[in-house]
């Protein structure tokens, strides 16, 4: 993973694809834990909450191999354009350089609970916009990997995201996933470089709905929750 070639991505598009992270075969095994003895700390059902439709599951500690080295890889690699971002908009904050580090800063703040996550959705479901916060630490970047592969597994289920520029419509991009791969985008804002210096752009994250078949996804999110 080149770390310029992710910045100039995030910045250009407010996306970055990394094709084929992930195996088929680790795929598979991803997607079968979700109905495994995996441990989980909990379930949500989306039409429950307003959250859409379909299921997902947060991981407990010890998180699955996989899921950990994934968390742990990528982090390193999004540090550094975090810490620029944030200097763009203004803010003080700054992370550090190993996730080890900021998971530390979490748990002092109260936030301990961990979120990465395996979502489903079957025939109909979706997930409206929404943006995965979880407390008053946020790392600004997250992944969404893929297990699933369109056209053969699922139909339709499209991976959506939204941009709200000030005194602008939103604009909305759908991302072109395959089986394996993975999207960084932010969690929360991004910085645009604009005529008079850098401002704010508001973005959410979705899925439409499935037309048919079943799509899994694997959500990795670096902090964790309160």
């Amino acid at each position: 993973m080149k770390g310029e070639e992710i910045a100039a991505g995030l910045d250009a598009r407010g996306f970055h694809i990394l094709k084929g992270l992930v195996s088929e075969a680790t795929c598979r095994a991803l997607s079968g834990l979700y109905e495994g003895d995996t441990p989980y700390r909990s379930e949500v059902v989306m039409q429950r909450h307003g959250f859409g439709q379909g299921t997902y599951k947060y991981f407990a500690y010890p998180l699955p191999d996989v899921v950990q080295r994934l968390r742990s890889a990528l982090y390193p690699v999004l540090a550094p354009i975090a810490n620029r971002w944030a200097e763009r908009l203004g803010r003080e904050v700054r992370y550090p350089l190993e996730h080890a580090a900021y998971l530390e800063a979490c748990h002092a703040a109260g936030q301990t609970r961990p979120t990465p996550l395996l979502l489903r959705y079957r025939t109909g479901d979706y997930n409206r916009l929404h943006q995965d916060l979880y407390g008053a630490m946020h790392f600004p970047l997250q992944a969404a990997v893929l297990l699933s592969a369109p056209g053969r597994d699922f139909t339709g289920g499209e991976f959506v995201l939204t941009e709200q520029t000030p005194r602008r419509q939103s604009r909305a991009s759908v991302v072109p996933l395959g089986l394996g791969d993975a999207v960084l985008f932010p969690v929360d804002e991004r910085p645009v470089a604009g005529a008079n210096g850098d401002y704010r752009v508001k973005m959410r994250h979705g899925v439409s709905e499935v037309l048919g078949g079943e799509r899994h996804t694997l959500g990795i999110i670096f902090h964790d929750a309160t």
